[in-house]
């Protein structure tokens, strides 16, 4: 299992509600890790599978350098290169139902072509949110299953056929980013959080799934969508049918919302 993608340092913070325009609010429970889609999706990947390799790009900093030691402390097998440039940062609050909201700081760092030929010709499944057109192109020749996010933007739309494009139904940035890439897709999946989720395939075929049920208290959605895909391509990559698949996902993200940020909870091999 991989991942081709992205990080970005986040400061995470509780709030009793994200403030509006002219308002002071005060945070709680402040902590720190390296995430975003790629870095989520990779340890959830790592919990699953037992391992699993990471593809990125680092800026040559402190946060860039903390990043690589905590994911690698996390189970992941990294493969960064470092650029001079900083790592991107963001912050995000969580209020009082869980909801998180984020802000980012600074240009996302993609990893490129050279570095997705080290993944070799021989993947069960690749997750791909970040990277150029040519990392897109090996991730494809070296993975049996390629799912993708709509965050890859401009490496989409090419012609390289995608097994699965999952994205938020509810976020308008990655429905706009998916049009170019829905017709390159044998299924489109759109989650929608409590509700499940819809899929159409390349057939015309559509369906739904259920939300699984949560296993405790929701804590913190942050990482709910990447660890739902990540557990998407880890079924679709083990051989599941999709309907499987789908439960399974649906699992890997009901369990990331009930932990404080994106680790503390994550299904695990020994919950499978």
């Amino acid at each position: 299992m991989a991942v081709v993608g992205h990080v970005e340092w986040v400061q995470f913070a509780r709030v009793g509600h994200v403030p509006v325009a002219g308002e002071v609010v005060h945070a709680r429970d402040a902590f720190e890790e390296p995430a975003g889609g790629g870095a989520v999706a990779a340890v959830q990947l790592a919990r699953l599978a037992g391992e699993a390799l990471f593809v990125t790009a680092l800026g040559d900093d402190v946060d860039g350098r903390r990043s690589a030691e905590r994911l690698e402390e996390l189970g992941v097998t990294l493969s960064a290169c470092y650029l001079q440039c900083p790592t991107r940062g963001a912050v995000t609050l969580v209020d009082e139902a869980g909801e998180r909201t984020i802000t980012t700081f600074g240009e996302r760092l993609d990893p490129e072509g050279e570095q997705a030929l080290g993944l070799g010709e021989d993947v069960d499944a690749i997750f791909f949110t970040a990277g150029n057109l040519d990392a897109l192109r090996a991730a494809r020749a070296a993975a049996r299953i390629l799912v993708a996010s709509p965050r890859a933007r401009h490496a989409l739309g090419h012609g390289v056929p995608l097994d699965a494009l999952v994205l938020s139904a509810g976020d308008q940035i990655e429905r706009g980013e998916a049009v170019r890439a829905e017709g390159e897709a044998a299924i489109v999946l759109w989650t929608e959080g409590a509700r499940g989720g819809s899929y159409r395939q390349s057939s015309g075929e559509e369906g739904r799934w259920s939300a699984a049920a949560l296993p405790g208290d929701p804590v913190d959605s942050y990482g709910c969508g990447d660890s739902f895909a990540a557990g998407l391509a880890y079924g679709l990559g083990a051989g599941l049918a999709l309907e499987d698949a789908l439960a399974l996902a649906a699992r890997c993200g009901a369990v990331c919302l009930t932990g404080r940020g994106p680790y503390e909870r994550q299904l695990t091999s020994a919950d499978l």
